[in-house]
Formats: structure tokens, sequence, C-alpha cells
């Protein structure tokens, strides 16, 4: 019995056990994404845009599913605490694919900021949401509609008009299980006109059980609306890691997202941003840090529909021992998107004979009248560079460590937050020297 068989059969089974608990939104969604799951099943290498990523051996170990929301453990504070030394963050809490509710996680009926559950809110709030939930990602491929098929909760962040949150929101996922489990989690993050916030996203695993996630990000911009998106992965070679994010953004929105891996087993995150209004700009940038047989995939597509927009990718790989890194990048400019910016950029460094790089930098242009530039590079570490260091008395691994940290600044310097900036160069430096680097205050983390 394939793969698909077998989720068909579970969700065909359990569908009153999985709709039971959750809100009308998210369950009058199922019925089309799990006829379309079942039509495809799970992406092939045949799939173009999988064509390096094995997804469907992903899915062959024998994963429990927390159909039934049994309660882990439902106090944060208990739990862990991931912390960022200075770093002025309201925390958020989500255990593999449920959200544990804190003292903050209600509506701000002041300012009318909601940061909590997708589930909770859609409960009480389903008309706010309902123009967003799922309306990007219905698109999406086979993955993207398993996770509608089979997800139960998440986190929703929705800002009104002109508020500005003025604390990082730092949302902490947890994988913690006593058995190998498959996580299906969903992010809706709503910023209606001039809103602004920074959203910090950290991946941990505490355990040394296999463990699957499919992640699904929904992103709206309202007009003027500004958001900084960072997100961290520091898991293990255990864990698997299947992430899409939709973003769609209005005239003069600004959208920044940084995404560093820095441990996994096998990641490949997808991105998609549309730029439907004019003046609307796009920073997206990356890093990945891999050894072993560690495997990192960044897909992204940048939709260039409307006027007067700019954009602009950068995206890293430091690899060695026999670690496998990807890069798509396609930049598609729509025929009414006259005078768009934009730029790509793919830098590799390959460590080892056996680390492979894969990178296939696309341009998509129907407009005459715009400034486009994309390339890639793959290389090893500068022989002569090593020297210059050693003769002046710096060890070789020391030496080895600084030039790849002086490759990996460009992309942490883009992070505007200084105190996790400075995290960041800690435990980039704790990577490179093969320390442990699991993040600090997180009390199940801790070995």
């Amino acid at each position: 019995m394939s793969n698909e068989k077998e989720y068909i059969e579970i969700f065909e089974q359990h569908r009153n056990i999985i709709e039971e608990n959750c809100a009308p939104l998210l369950n009058e969604k199922r019925t089309a994404a799990f006829e379309k799951f079942k039509a495809s099943g799970f992406p092939t290498r045949n799939d173009e845009a999988y064509r390096r990523s094995d997804v469907g051996k992903q899915f062959q170990t024998n994963y429990g599913m927390n159909l039934r929301r049994i309660d882990m453990k439902s106090n944060a504070n208990d739990l862990f605490m991931c912390d960022v030394p200075n770093l002025k963050a309201r925390p958020e809490y989500i255990l593999n694919d449920s959200y544990i509710p804190t003292q903050q996680a209600t509506a701000d009926h002041t300012s009318g900021v909601f940061i909590g559950s997708l589930n909770e809110y859609a409960r009480s709030n389903s008309d706010a949401i309902a123009p967003y939930y799922n309306a990007l990602a219905q698109k999406g491929d086979s993955i993207v509609q398993f996770n509608t098929a089979f997800v139960q909760d998440g986190a929703c962040i929705v800002i009104p008009k002109g508020v500005e949150i003025t604390e990082t929101i730092q949302l902490v996922t947890l994988l913690h299980s006593n058995i190998d489990i498959l996580n299906n989690r969903r992010l809706l993050i709503v910023l209606h006109e001039n809103a602004k916030a920074n959203i910090l996203l950290c991946d941990h695993a505490s355990n040394e059980h296999t463990t699957m996630s499919t992640q699904v990000t929904e992103i709206y911009l309202g007009k003027g609306a500004s958001l900084n998106l960072y997100e961290l992965e520091d898991t293990d070679k255990n864990n698997s890691r299947l992430a899409h994010l939709f973003v769609q953004q209005e005239s003069d929105s600004q959208f920044n997202h940084s995404n560093i891996t820095l441990t996994n087993g096998f990641t490949r995150n997808a991105i998609n941003v549309t730029l439907i209004g004019s003046g609307a700009h796009a920073n997206l940038t990356g890093l990945a840090i891999c050894d072993k047989e560690q495997h990192t995939a960044n897909n992204t597509v940048i939709e260039h529909v409307a006027s007067n927009c700019t954009s602009n990718e950068l995206y890293k790989y430091i690899l060695d021992e026999k670690s496998t890194g990807v890069f798509n990048g396609k930049i598609h400019i729509h025929p009414d998107a006259q005078h768009t910016a934009s730029q790509q950029t793919n830098r590799n460094l390959c460590l080892t004979d056996c680390a492979r790089m894969y990178a296939q930098p696309q341009l998509e242009i129907y407009a005459d009248d715009i400034k486009c530039s994309h390339g890639s590079t793959v290389g090893q570490l500068d022989e002569n560079a090593l020297f210059y260091m050693q003769q002046r008395g710096i060890p070789k691994n020391e030496a080895r460590n600084l030039l790849m940290f002086a490759f990996a600044g460009e992309v942490i310097e883009n992070i505007d937050i200084d105190a996790l900036r400075d995290r960041l160069h800690i435990l980039i430096e704790k990577r490179f020297r093969g320390e442990l680097n699991k993040c600090k205050g997180c009390s199940l983390c801790k070995k």
C-alpha cells in the first residue's frame, strides 16, 4: 500500500475525530483539499519543483498523529522558555501542532490585536479571517492540500489598521513526543493598512524521536503595512520539515524575510510572494548550514503583478560532509508590472567533494521597462586566504571558521533587531565549532 493510500484511509476513517474539535471555518476547507490530495498524491521527483528533494521518502515512517488533540503539556512556562537575551519580546508557544495558551493569548480589546490559537479565533471571529484563511493556499501543491485536510490548529496574528506592535512577537514551536509523530500546523498573519510588526518564528526539537512537520503560513499585508519575519530552525537530524509560505502585498507594503537553518534533518521551504499593489517591496534572505547528510531546499517564487515594485533575494549555503543544498528561485514579471526592479543572488560554499549544491535561478519577464538580474555561484573556501591566516598564527580550523563566519555575515546583517542579530552571531559561531547549539533558556533542550 502506498503512502498516499495510508493517509487517505486515515482521513476517511477518522474525519469525524479530526473535525469534532475544530472550528467550522477549518472544517469547510477540508473536502476540496482532500480531493486534490487524493487525486495527485505526494509529489515525486518527476515534479520539477521536487526533483532534488525526495519528499515521498519522508512520509515512509509509521508516524502517530494527535487527531484527538490530547493535551500533552498545558503549562508553557513549565515546558520551555526560549530566550534571546536583551530581546524585548512577547513569547507565544506551539507544541508540535497545538497552540499552548498563555495569559496574553487573548484579543487586546483596546487595540484590536489578536495573537493566539488559530482554531479558537476561527470559532469566535470567523468573519474576521474567513476572507484570508486558505485563500492563497488553496492553489498550493499536494503537500499544502494535505496540510489543509488534516490541520486542526496553529497560530493566528491579526493587527488592525494603523497599529504598530513594538514588542517582537516570538512564536516558539517545540517538537516533543514519546513516539514518532506527524504534525500539521497552520499560521495566519494579517496586517491591515499601515500596521507594523516584527515576528520571530523559532523551531526546536527536544528528543530523539523522528518528527515530520508540514507547516502552511499565509500572510496578508495591507496598504503601507510593514512586516519583518525571521525564521530560525534549530532542530535535529531526525526532523523533517515541509514549510510553505504565501505572502500577498498591497501597495507600499514592506515585507522583509530571513530564514536561517542552523541544524536540521530534511527541510524544504517553499516561499511564494505576490506583489499586487504599486510600490510594494519584498526582501528575502536565507542561510543554510548543513553537514552530515542534512538536506535543505529553498524554493522561491516572486510574482511582480503591479508596477513600480521592487524585490531582492540573497540566499547562501555552507555545505559540509555529505549534505545537500537546493535553491530554486523564480522571478515572474507580469505584463502590467512596468518599472519593476528585482535582483536575485545565490552564493554557496561546498567544503567537501561529497557535498552537493543544486541551484536554478530563473527570470520570466513579460514587461519591457524593468531592471532585473540573477546569478548563482558555487565554490570552496579560498585556499590562499587560509594559507595567509595560518602564516600569521591562526590555526587552520579557526581560520576556516572565520572565513565561513564572514561568508554568512551578509545574511545576518540583514536582520534589523540588534539582540536577535547578536544571538545569531553566537549560535552560528557555535554551529561552526560543532558545539551543541540548542537555544539557551529552553529547559527541555538542555541535555
